[in-house]
């Protein structure tokens, strides 16, 4: 059964740390439920039991085409906040 694309791929926290350019516990922590609260756009996670987060890919790709489009149409001056716009 290998008919999965490559964006249906489940990612653990780890690989979706290197897509991300980030640490692995900077993207568990966009998974703590306040976090999730928190945010306009909660970061796409399940879990598969108390331990084991993952992302599907195309989910993730997803969130972060929808942050970067927020981030070019939210209005916010990017002088305010560093290089981000968001």
């Amino acid at each position: 059964m290998n008919d999965t694309r490559s964006d249906d791929i489940v990612l653990t926290m780890g690989e979706a740390a290197e897509i991300l350019k980030m640490t692995e516990r900077q993207v568990y922590e966009l998974t703590r439920r306040r976090s999730q609260e928190r945010q306009e756009v909660p970061f796409p996670c399940f879990s598969l039991h108390s331990k084991a987060l993952r992302v599907r890919r195309s989910d993730l790709m997803a969130w972060i085409d929808t942050l970067a489009t927020r981030g070019r149409t939210s209005g916010v001056k990017s002088e305010n906040r560093g290089h981000c716009a968001a």
